[in-house]
C-alpha cells in the first residue's frame, strides 16, 4: 500500500467523499466541498449526481484514486475547481479555462442572458466582444444567433488561443482579433461596420480591492484580466466608449459589466461622448451592468 492509498480510508466512493470533507474542512463551506466532489466525479468518471448518490458503496481503481488525491491537494492550495476539471458551463456552452483566462462568473452569465432577452424580437447582426478572454460571451451569443457576425477582441494571445478552441468545441463561428484596445485604434478598421452590439467584461477591479479577494482568484487567475490602477480605474471604459463612438450603429447598444462602486462614473464616460445609459443590478443586488445607447 502506497502513501496515496493511506490518505483514504478505502477506495469506496463514500470514503473518497468523506476524505474531501475532512481534509478541506475550514477551507471551504461543506456544501461547496460536496459540489467539488460532484464536479470531480463527473469530470473524472463521467458520473451524474444521481449516479454518485446511488453508487456510494462502489470502489474505483487506483489510477482514478490518484486523480482524486491530487485534486484534493490542488484544492488545499486554492486552485479553482474549474481549472482542475478543465472547464465550466456558461449559458449552455462548455468553456475550457486555465490560468490564461478568467473563469466566467454568474454575473457575466446573467448579463448575457439579459442581452438575449433584450434582443428577443430582433437579433443584432454584428456583435463585438471586447476583452473576450475565454470567448465565453462571444461564443454564447454566436450560439444563440448563428446568423450574426461575431467578433472577439483581446490583447492576450494565449487567451485568444483558448477562445478559438472554445468556439470550435461549441461549433460556433467567431472571428477573433488580437489587439490592445488601450494603445491603438487601427484594429477597429478590421471590424464590420456598423456594429449593432458592443459587449464587454473588461478589467475593472481596483488594486485596492485585492485585500478582500480570495486566494483562488489572486493566486490563479490572470491579474491583467482583473485589475486596473486605482487612479485610472475606468481606463477600459474610455477605450470601449471610443470604440462605440467610431463603430456603433445608429440604433446600436453597448452593454458592459462594471465595478459596482463606479456606476455613475462609468456612465459619465459614455455621456461625455453623447451616449445615454442606465445601470442595472445583478441577482445579488449589486450595480453590475451598464446599458448604453446613442
Amino acid at each position: 500500500m502506497n502513501t496515496t492509498e493511506l490518505r483514504f480510508a478505502s477506495n469506496r466512493v463514500r470514503d473518497i467523499e468523506r476524505y474531501f470533507l475532512d481534509t478541506l474542512e475550514g477551507l471551504y463551506p461543506e456544501g461547496e466541498v460536496r459540489m467539488f466532489v460532484r464536479m470531480l466525479f463527473e469530470a473524472f468518471l463521467g458520473w451524474s449526481h444521481a449516479e454518485l448518490l446511488s453508487r456510494r458503496d462502489e470502489t474505483i481503481n487506483q489510477s482514478d484514486l490518484l486523480r482524486f488525491h491530487w485534486a484534493a491537494e490542488d484544492l488545499k492550495r486554492f486552485r479553482p475547481i474549474q481549472h482542475i476539471v478543465g472547464s465550466c458551463e456558461f449559458c449552455g456552452c462548455r468553456i475550457e479555462v486555465d490560468e490564461t483566462t478568467l473563469i466566467p462568473r454568474p454575473e457575466t452569465e446573467e448579463m448575457v442572458t439579459r442581452i438575449i432577452d433584450h434582443f428577443s424580437n430582433k437579433a443584432p447582426r454584428r456583435i463585438v466582444d471586447l476583452c473576450t478572454g475565454s470567448g465565453c460571451i462571444a461564443i454564447a451569443l454566436a450560439k444563440k444567433w448563428p446568423e450574426a457576425e461575431v467578433w472577439g477582441v483581446d490583447v492576450s494571445e494565449p487567451a485568444l488561443q483558448k477562445a478559438q478552441k472554445n468556439a470550435a468545441g461549441n461549433h460556433v463561428k467567431v472571428q477573433f482579433l488580437q489587439a490592445d484596445i488601450l494603445k491603438e485604434a487601427a484594429w477597429r478598421e478590421k471590424l464590420p461596420y456598423p456594429v449593432d452590439l458592443i459587449v464587454s467584461n473588461p478589467p475593472y477591479v481596483m488594486e485596492q480591492e485585492k485585500r478582500v479577494m480570495q486566494r483562488n482568484v489572486l493566486d490563479w487567475e490572470p491579474a491583467e484580466a482583473l485589475f486596473v490602477p486605482d487612479n485610472d480605474a475606468l481606463v477600459f471604459y474610455h477605450a470601449i466608449a471610443d470604440t462605440a463612438a467610431a463603430c456603433l450603429s445608429k440604433e446600436g447598444n453597448v452593454v458592459v459589466e462594471i465595478n459596482e462602486q463606479l456606476g455613475d462614473e462609468t456612465l459619465t464616460v459614455f455621456r461625455d461622448l453623447r451616449f445615454t445609459g442606465n445601470i442595472e443590478k445583478d441577482f445579488r443586488g449589486n450595480a453590475r451592468m451598464a446599458w448604453i445607447k446613442r
